[in-house]
């Protein structure tokens, strides 16, 4: 069985932005936060890191920075899939030098594959950078729904090492964990649905709520591997109001506005993204303040 990338809670960290370009100074900081409150690991230049307006230079400094800053102390992982194979290689490639742990790869969005062609895809990117993998599968951004037999084809691949699964269908990661067994490990990509994942012997979660709570997405994962499965479920269920409001609009504008809130750089996004209405910004608000998270 492969080595676990990481056991836990990692979080899908936000990229703190200004209109000039990207704020490292806001980055470090919260990186060192992070860390400090006890994450598992960071997955940098993801959807909520807005990898889809990032130039690829801007991706790779990016990379590099958050190696350097994390200094060893978690494991980095990249996010380097895109729609165009050819620049998913030279964001793996680059990220690799950088010194990345990991690469996360999505399934191709809009011009969409088969699931061979998937297959072939995550082929490709890990012979022009070996790396361990986690495939992501988000089917209501991408169209591509993975399915449990081509987990089990890509399992075959030495660098494979994980799934980050967010097609909310319980059902078909039962037959995925059925087919694939301990092949791959299995982390929750849907904040709401971390204990039911790990029920199902999954190995944690890359969290999106972890950006503002990071102790209690930990605590959250740390309690059920510790044989505290109501206290798990207690935090999952506390935590549900919150989770709602911060995918009340599309990820990543909510959490973008509640890190710039906590002082992690500016309320900015890129186009097509647009900063939160005001009704749901306040509702956000609310609720982290009794949380205690401002």
């Amino acid at each position: 069985m492969r080595k676990s990338i990481f056991t836990g809670a990692a979080t899908a960290i936000v990229t703190p932005m200004t209109k000039a370009g990207i704020d490292y100074e806001a980055f470090g900081r919260l990186i060192d936060w992070q860390i400090a409150e006890g994450i598992d690991a960071l997955v940098v230049s993801g959807t909520t890191g807005e990898s889809a307006t990032l130039k690829e230079n801007e991706h790779a400094d990016l990379i590099s920075f958050a190696v350097k800053r994390a200094a060893g102390r978690v494991p980095v992982i990249a996010g380097a899939g895109t729609n165009d194979t050819d620049h998913s290689i030279r964001m793996a490639v680059n990220a690799k030098a950088a010194g990345a742990d990991a690469l996360l790869i999505v399934t191709p969005y809009y011009n969409k594959c088969t699931q061979a062609g998937f297959v072939k895809v995550v082929e490709t990117v890990s012979n022009a950078a070996p790396l361990p993998i986690i495939v992501y599968n988000v089917p209501s951004r991408t169209g591509v729904n993975i399915q449990p037999a081509t987990y089990l084809e890509l399992s075959k691949n030495e660098y494979v090492y994980g799934i980050k699964e967010a097609n909310s269908d319980i059902a078909a990661l039962s037959d995925t964990v059925m087919m694939v067994g301990d092949k791959l490990d299995i982390y929750s990509g849907n904040d709401d649905q971390v204990v039911p994942i790990l029920a199902m012997g999954g190995k944690g979660v890359i969290s999106v709520l972890s950006n503002i709570a990071p102790k209690a997405v930990h605590e959250l994962c740390a309690k059920f591997f510790a044989g505290d499965i109501e206290g798990s479920r207690k935090l999952q269920v506390e935590y549900l109001p919150l989770i709602h409001a911060l995918f009340s609009e599309v990820n990543p504008i909510p959490v973008k506005a509640a890190a710039a809130a906590m002082g992690y750089g500016e309320n900015y996004l890129r186009l097509p993204l647009t900063t939160m209405t005001e009704a749901k910004y306040e509702k956000m608000i609310e609720l982290m303040k009794e949380k205690n998270i401002l």
